[in-house]
């Protein structure tokens, strides 16, 4: 599943280009999780080449894409509400095409054009080197549609154009799909199987990285445990592969270790794991290499073992206990944050306490956690009945996000007298007087700005804290 960084966000214009004249103008806008993000780089590098450039201005765009993302319902709502946006400006400039692209365009298809009168082209995610051709469709006064799902596509020769950038941090994809099929998920239906990218292109990636200024890149993949690379192909196959492709083979612990020790001073996160895939292997290696952050983000979705078999999360509550007990044996100020799903189909109060208590156990530093939200196409709409009453879904949600918070506070005080490695990415959105970081364990830190800059590793003591963001002062340069 993945993960979801704001699910009210009002769109985020991507700006890349010089601004040529006559050139046409590209806004884009993004939704949903991490990957989404990424590969709206990826579209802008692809249509910077065809001569686009960007603007912040909706009203002087020619083309207006909007990258979406189909989790949950509430995610959908939100782009339709845009597209009413795009309705009233497309009014007084009848020439702008709109195009809708990702997970929403791959789950709606065709159906998209009917719904939404205003949309010219769908693209889903494998599709977006054939926008050149799309756009000369739309141009040319017919609609365009490729929502073809690629059993090997990844877009590992495209070169991403670093969009809304801190030139700090930055996404790398290395695998695109999901196969674990969870029954709530659209994941496996709008990307397709998983495929893995190949590592030598991965580790250019970061070595071009560090070289413009970056100090900090997060591995990205639905299922990034599941990264195995044997010379191409999807990773249901790699039974299929020769003695030498096993032999040879790059699984994720592999690459952790090549991309930490491509770029020994750069920071290495990643994002998403899932339990069932995370090995010792890939704990070890996060605990051998210092820049490689203490941090994980594992998805447990409900503490209930019958509601994990419905789920088809294939790990049981004790499987998820031991990964926890190994993590926090291996890496002891290794933080962990959790998806959690409140009211799925037949939970009853049992099941939600049994949640309560997981969390209870592993203290998660922080989480993201829902309602259930019914997705159209998956087993669980079209097997369960979502039986569980909106107002018992409100205040189960509810108790998950008090204990959360609570959780949080606690995590965050274990930080307090401590000094810590904090990488400034900007300035603090409560104050200008204050910069703002995050240490090794992904959490927020504030501190005074004084002679530092955006892009200094600084040593931080920590003085006070909320339950989401460290307090504190500098007391120097990181070594």
């Amino acid at each position: 599943m993945e993960k979801i960084i704001e699910e009210d966000r009002q769109g985020s214009v991507l700006l890349v280009g010089d601004q040529r004249k006559h050139a046409r103008k590209l806004y884009i806008e993004s939704y949903g999780c991490q990957m989404n993000f990424s590969d709206s780089e990826i579209v802008a590098s692809i249509l910077v080449k065809e001569g686009f450039d960007t603007t912040q201005e909706l009203t002087e765009a020619d083309l207006v894409l909007v990258n979406t993302c189909s989790i949950r319902e509430k995610a959908e709502q939100t782009v339709r509400k845009r597209l009413e946006k795009f309705n009233a400006v497309k009014k007084v400039n009848p020439s702008m095409k709109v195009g809708v692209l990702g997970c929403m365009a791959e789950r709606l298809k065709s159906k998209f054009l009917e719904e939404e009168k205003i949309v010219d082209m769908v693209v889903g995610p494998d599709a977006y080197k054939d926008l050149p051709n799309l756009i000369q469709e739309i141009d040319e006064g017919r609609n365009a549609v490729n929502v073809l799902l690629s059993k090997d596509e990844t877009y590992g020769d495209i070169a991403p154009v670093r969009l809304n950038s801190n030139g700090v941090t930055a996404f790398v994809s290395i695998t695109r799909g999901c196969d674990n099929m969870c029954t709530f998920c659209v994941v496996p239906f709008t990307r397709g199987r998983e495929r893995s990218r190949d590592p030598k292109s991965i580790v250019e990636e970061v070595n071009e990285l560090w070289a413009k200024g970056y100090k900090e890149v997060t591995l990205l993949g639905q299922n990034v445990d599941s990264y195995l690379w044997y010379g191409g192909g999807m990773k249901k196959d790699f039974d299929k592969a020769t003695p030498m492709q096993k032999a040879t083979a790059t699984n994720f612990a592999k690459l952790l270790e090549m991309v930490a020790l491509a770029q020994p001073k750069m920071r290495i996160r990643f994002s998403t794991s899932n339990p069932q895939d995370m090995t010792l292997d890939v704990i070890a290696t996060m605990a051998q290499y210092d820049n490689i952050c203490n941090y994980i983000h594992l998805p447990v979705q409900s503490g209930s073992d019958r509601i994990l078999k419905a789920m088809n999360r294939l790990h049981t509550r004790e499987e998820y206990m031991t990964l926890i007990a190994n993590i926090k044996r291996m890496i002891p100020d290794c933080a962990i944050s959790q998806d959690m799903i409140a009211g799925f189909p037949t939970e009853t109060e049992e099941d939600h306490q049994d949640t309560l208590s997981l969390m209870e156990y592993v203290k998660y530093d922080f989480g993201f956690m829902f309602a259930y939200s019914e997705r159209p196409g998956t087993l669980a709409a079209r097997k369960m009945k979502d039986d569980v009453p909106e107002a018992t879904k409100k205040r189960r949600l509810r108790e998950i996000i008090d204990l959360q918070q609570k959780h949080g506070l606690y995590r965050t005080q274990q930080h307090i007298g401590k000094v810590e490695e904090v990488l400034i990415e900007g300035t603090s959105k409560k104050s200008d007087l204050h910069w703002m970081g995050r240490n090794s364990q992904n959490t927020v830190v504030v501190f005074p700005k004084e002679q530092y800059t955006v892009g200094d590793f600084v040593n931080v003591k920590i003085e006070n804290c909320t339950s989401a963001t460290l307090i504190g002062n500098a007391v120097g340069f990181s070594e």
